[in-house]
């Protein structure tokens, strides 16, 4: 079997896997979605500068970017008050270091980022029960 071949078939794989676990995910679980390809894109991004690769490395950081701008977009403002927009600002900042590490091809902005980004990744799924528990309890339409 080719390489070609076998590349072909593991990202149909892959695409199969990452839409089935979209399909039956609950928004809880596609924010978390959201952040883990977040953060795998931004590793293989500070890879991507240890071996010079500028345009995937760009490529990667401009996913990154707009991944973090989509949890931005998600937050309810109004519902969430302080916290939301706590964590607007600090999604703005994370996106700003992201874009200075690919212009200064600098990997310490994009450990800083990943440094924020776990920590809000431990505390989303530390209240996932309690979030999931809250969606059962409210009807359908409510």
């Amino acid at each position: 079997m080719s390489r070609f071949a076998r590349n072909s078939k593991l990202a149909a794989y892959q695409s199969v896997s990452v839409h089935g676990g979209i399909a039956n995910a609950d928004p809880h679980g596609l924010v978390l979605m959201l952040m883990d390809a977040a953060v795998e894109r931004m590793i293989t991004a500070r890879g991507c500068m240890e071996r010079s690769e500028i345009v995937r490395k760009a490529k990667l950081l401009h996913s990154c970017i707009s991944i973090v701008a989509e949890l931005r977009g998600c937050l309810d403002i109004a519902r969430g008050g302080a916290i939301a927009q706590n964590l607007s600002d600090l999604y703005d900042y994370m996106m700003r270091q992201l874009l200075r590490a690919n212009v200064e091809n600098n990997p310490a902005f994009i450990c800083e980022v990943l440094s924020l980004l776990a920590e809000i990744r431990s505390a989303w799924v530390a209240i996932g029960p309690e979030v999931r528990q809250m969606a059962r309890a409210t009807p359908a339409g409510a």
